[in-house]
């Protein structure tokens, strides 16, 4: 049996990522793939005989969680599958309550990704094991997102912001060293400052992270 499948992503060199992840198992195939939520809704108003999406979070014109909310009320037999960078709190309550059948990191391995689609198409939920436990976690401790008046503000110094800019365009930690005037061990901890301050791991979560908290 076929497994009938999208992709939507504002990355294109993601969406290249997880074609390559998919291409190891022949029972997946890829119908379309969409840059953003608008984009998936005109996809699926022209066919939506599919089984599953593979959603991002982070997406302009239209998110992952509001597209998810739309897709589960127009065509509630298609399983959504959130595939992100982040696993914050917030974002998993807020995909759960759109209706998200799965939440799965971005740097998931292939067999894991293929598994947690079949799992998913079989009733159950694909989640990483960092996610199940946050989950398990929220539902003890419902946190009410609503209520927060006031995002915690998240603080780069001057430096820190160029150094991430710097980092945005690709260049390494020498390139970014002789571009700032800065030696290539000072670069290095002001990344390893970025990463602590924005609660990231990579240069990829600290990047979209930067842009999502207009920091860059």
């Amino acid at each position: 049996m076929n497994i009938k499948l999208a992709i939507i992503d504002d990355n294109s060199f993601l969406i290249k990522a997880i074609r390559e992840k998919l291409s190891f198992f022949e029972d997946i195939v890829i119908k379309f793939t969409a840059l953003n939520g608008a984009e998936l809704l005109t996809k699926l108003d022209e066919n939506h005989n599919l089984d599953v999406l593979l959603m991002d979070i982070e997406m302009p014109v239209l998110n992952g969680i509001e597209a998810t909310a739309i897709v589960k009320q127009k065509y509630p037999h298609i399983k959504v599958i959130m595939l992100t960078a982040f696993d914050n709190d917030e974002n998993i309550f807020n995909a759960i309550k759109a209706g998200a059948d799965g939440y799965l990191l971005k740097e998931v391995n292939p067999t894991d990704l293929h598994q947690g689609i079949i799992e998913t198409l079989n009733g159950g939920a694909a989640m990483n094991p960092s996610i199940a436990l946050k989950t398990l976690k929220l539902l003890r401790n419902p946190i009410d997102f609503d209520a927060k008046t006031e995002e915690e503000e998240i603080k780069l110094s001057t430096r820190e912001i160029e150094v991430l800019e710097q980092l945005s365009k690709g260049l390494n930690y020498n390139q970014i060293a002789d571009n700032l005037i800065l030696s290539p061990s000072t670069v290095r901890k002001h990344i390893e400052n970025i990463y602590t301050k924005l609660q990231v791991h990579n240069k990829l979560e600290a990047i979209q992270k930067a842009k999502s908290n207009k920091l860059i």
